[in-house]
């Protein structure tokens, strides 16, 4: 019996270390070709590692597109959006777990169903009324129709149901109000679905396309993804250049899950979730 699960344990970590290979492989083969020369990327048999580490292929990137533009459109949006989505989200997780209305389950079966609804059903009506209001081409046609999001609020809520109602009640005879019972009560025992939530938006915020492109007609105003699609018209056999501008494209994204690693794996060991 022991040595039957031996096995089964070996071919777990068989599987997991071919699977975590397979994940791997595309993002080192990007770093490594961000250095490589033309004639690097397309020697035969592959070249796995340059054969001279050149820093050109990113001063390429800032000479064919306005790289540093979209990178700051990119930053001011997906941080504005993932601010004002989590105030939100949090606020609606919190009235739908911890307080009683009437029409609270009619509205939280309204929010669950929205889940199931794709962007793409919704985004020509969207559009329709940023045109009437005339935010088209402005950050703030950018940013608002994305500033809530079910799945954010259902994350939060498996968060905050975990935390003892007693603690609220404790809280009341001390005096605190609803919202001094968000903030020194229900926040502060849930930084780890906060975290792992806030990361998750603004991942989704970071690399959005689709919205972005059909709000925005001036160039100044685009984001980063279009960006790399303007990038990849101007260098369709440069891949070493591509390779170089989405290796930049994503520092912000690995430098908010180092800062956030423990407490979104420690939300996984928590709740069960998986990407």
């Amino acid at each position: 019996m022991k040595r039957l699960i031996k096995k089964y344990d070996f071919l777990a970590f068989a599987i997991l270390a071919l699977g975590s290979i397979i994940m791997i492989f595309p993002f080192v083969w990007m770093v490594l070709s961000a250095f490589k020369t033309s004639a690097d990327v397309y020697a035969y048999p592959p070249k796995w590692i340059p054969s001279s580490f050149k820093f050109t292929n990113f001063a390429e990137v800032f000479k064919k597109i306005p790289f540093v533009r979209f990178y700051i459109n990119t930053i001011f949006t997906s941080v504005a959006q993932t601010v004002l989505q989590m105030i939100l989200s949090i606020t609606a997780a919190y009235v739908l777990t911890k307080l009683n209305f009437p029409g609270k389950n009619k509205i939280f079966v309204l929010i669950q169903s929205s889940m199931f609804v794709p962007f793409v059903v919704t985004m020509i009506p969207l559009f329709i009324m940023i045109s009437k209001v005339k935010l088209v081409d402005t950050y703030a046609g950018i940013i608002l129709p994305q500033i809530f999001s079910a799945f954010t609020t259902m994350l939060l809520m498996s968060f905050f149901e975990s935390i003892p109602n007693d603690l609220m009640y404790s809280a009341q005879i001390d005096g605190c109000g609803y919202y001094r019972i968000l903030t020194s009560v229900i926040i502060p025992n849930s930084k780890t679905g906060i975290s792992t939530a806030t990361l998750f938006t603004f991942l989704t915020h970071w690399r959005s396309y689709t919205w972005p492109l059909l709000v925005t007609n001036d160039i100044k105003l685009r984001t980063l993804p279009i960006g790399l699609k303007y990038l990849v018209q101007e260098t369709s056999s440069e891949y070493q250049v591509m390779m170089a501008a989405s290796l930049m494209a994503i520092v912000p994204v690995l430098i908010i899950y180092a800062l956030c690693e423990k407490q979104f794996v420690r939300s996984i060991t928590l709740t069960g979730l998986k990407g």
